[in-house]
């Protein structure tokens, strides 16, 4: 303190209790904030987590709409003894779809099927437009010879795939789907 100053009075501010329970601005952080903050985290968290998810099975999904070629390949390496003879039969709609980006692909494909004997009855453009190898859809087992005559007459090299994605109810149909590999080999 300075000279000729009076010491300030002792207000009960002055005097710090025993159990350290302080009073005004000097209050004791409460208890418990700890486990709050860590539930709010571990939300945070699972939300994270759930949309990674999801947008990785979206990404999924968007990835083998373009081109099944794991089973494609799965269906190339199948024994050629156990493969019917390639057929050509008239009584089953074709449909043919262009998978690139290159204007007529389909229907250029479906001259050349109609001048084999094949029904095109429709083509169009597929939902991608980044299909790498071009592919023989058919929904049944036994189409597959009609599958790997369609195949022979369009010059598609390796095996059509059974699946359904293309099927109609109640119609014998075999789709194609045209890939980039189509066009170089027009």
């Amino acid at each position: 303190m300075a000279r000729g100053t009076s010491a300030p009075s002792r207000d009960r501010f002055d005097d710090v209790p025993a159990d350290l329970a302080r009073v005004g601005a000097h209050r004791a952080p409460r208890r418990g904030r700890g486990l709050v903050t860590f539930a709010w985290a571990a939300l945070a968290t699972g939300v994270l987590v759930g949309a990674g998810v999801l947008g990785l099975g979206v990404i999924e999904r968007g990835v083998s709409s373009t081109g099944d070629t794991g089973a494609a390949s799965a269906a190339s390496a199948t024994s050629a003894s156990a493969m019917p003879a390639a057929t050509v039969d008239p009584n089953v709609d074709v449909v043919v779809l262009n998978a690139t980006t290159t204007n007529g692909l389909a229907a250029h494909a479906a001259t050349k099927a109609k001048a084999d004997g094949w029904k095109v009855t429709s083509t169009a453009n597929a939902n991608s437009k980044n299909v790498q190898l071009s592919t023989v859809y058919y929904g049944q087992k036994s189409q597959l010879g009609a599958a790997l005559g369609l195949a022979k007459s369009l010059g598609i090299g390796h095996a059509p795939v059974q699946s359904t994605q293309y099927d109609v109810a109640g119609q014998s149909r075999l789709t194609v789907v045209l890939g980039k590999d189509y066009v170089a080999s027009s």
